[in-house]
């Protein structure tokens, strides 16, 4: 992969003050990354989210904090069809329905995916994923 060249064509995050903005706004309301939730799978869930949007800039950050992390790369390559993948887990496909929902912004299909969550995960690790 070394031989791929990325251009940026949104806006160049480091170019102002986003980081630092965005880091004051979490600190603003005791959001830390450190939770509960299985880091891999918020991993999986932000990529999904980025493959949704769109966003190259997301595609390319949350791809490689997944490698970083030590997701597998057929996981990853394979995240754009989990309803159809036998690789993810019943809560990993669970949380990824919820975050597609989320996204979304399914309202009439929204109700059973947060119910669905409760099978697998607590009220804490239900909000740290929304």
């Amino acid at each position: 992969m070394d031989d791929i060249t990325f251009t940026n064509t949104r806006f160049d995050p480091d170019l102002v003050a986003f980081h630092g903005i965005a880091k004051e706004m979490a600190k603003s309301v005791g959001y830390t990354a450190d939770m509960s939730v299985d880091a891999k799978l918020a991993q999986l869930l932000r990529l999904r989210v980025a493959q949704m949007n769109a966003c190259s800039y997301c595609l390319i950050l949350h791809t490689k904090a997944a490698h970083d992390q030590g997701i597998h790369s057929a996981k990853v390559a394979h995240l754009a069809s989990w309803p159809e993948s036998t690789m993810f887990s019943p809560a990993e496909q669970v949380a990824l329905a919820y975050c597609e929902g989320l996204t979304d912004y399914d309202l009439a299909g929204f109700p059973p995916l947060h119910q669905a969550m409760t099978d697998h995960f607590s009220d804490t690790e239900i909000a740290e994923i929304a």
